[in-house]
């Protein structure tokens, strides 16, 4: 038994189908404020930083357990850091930025013990949108509002969100949010999963 240090539904559906025994617990993260204290960071060490971040909050209140914690950043070509969307008009900002680009998607899990981080992975994925007409946007935000206000990137890959792609480079446990095959790698070193 492990703790995910989120209540992320995509995290959650990822170790529950992969055969995981775990219990999630919010980290209770300003994830605005950590942002703030971490800016200059790019996007990959970003990633790791509010993953371990959120890994080590929950590890300091479970020191008995593994813990899990797990953060995604987009980037643009251009270095602009997308977050997730304050409302509807803000989501359309952000699928009109990516649209007809490439983007890089930086996905980072921590493991704590005992308060502290124990182990760490971090991939890219990297994301090519066809380009959006105005009309796509909207009828996409009609169908997919608000439930991917909680993404960033504005995009769930494992439902309508598909549409927006030309081409992903990396693992779509990476896109939908956790390095999966890493973490399970390490959770069989340490016992909790069969070798």
């Amino acid at each position: 038994m492990i703790v995910l240090a989120s209540q992320s539904a995509s995290r959650r559906a990822m170790l529950a189908a992969a055969g995981v025994s775990f219990e999630a617990q919010a980290a209770g993260v300003d994830e605005d404020a950590a942002k703030n204290a971490l800016a200059g960071l790019s996007a990959r060490d970003l990633a790791d930083a509010l993953a371990e971040l959120k890994a080590v909050k929950v590890s300091m209140r479970r020191p008995e357990m593994l813990v899990l914690g797990s953060d995604s950043v987009v980037v643009l070509a251009d270095g602009t850091l997308l977050d997730k969307p304050v409302d509807r008009a803000e989501a359309a900002r952000h699928l009109t930025a990516i649209s007809g680009a490439t983007h890089d998607l930086w996905s980072a899990a921590v493991i704590a013990e005992g308060g502290r981080a124990a182990w760490r992975h971090v991939e890219r994925a990297r994301m090519r949108v066809r380009t959006l007409s105005p009309a796509f946007i909207e009828t996409y935000l009609d169908a997919e509002w608000p439930a991917i206000a909680g993404c960033v990137g504005c995009y769930r890959i494992e439902g309508p969100g598909a549409q927006l792609f030309d081409s992903i480079e990396g693992s779509q446990f990476t896109v939908l949010g956790l390095p999966l095959l890493p973490v399970l790698g390490y959770l069989r070193t340490r016992g909790e999963l069969l070798a």
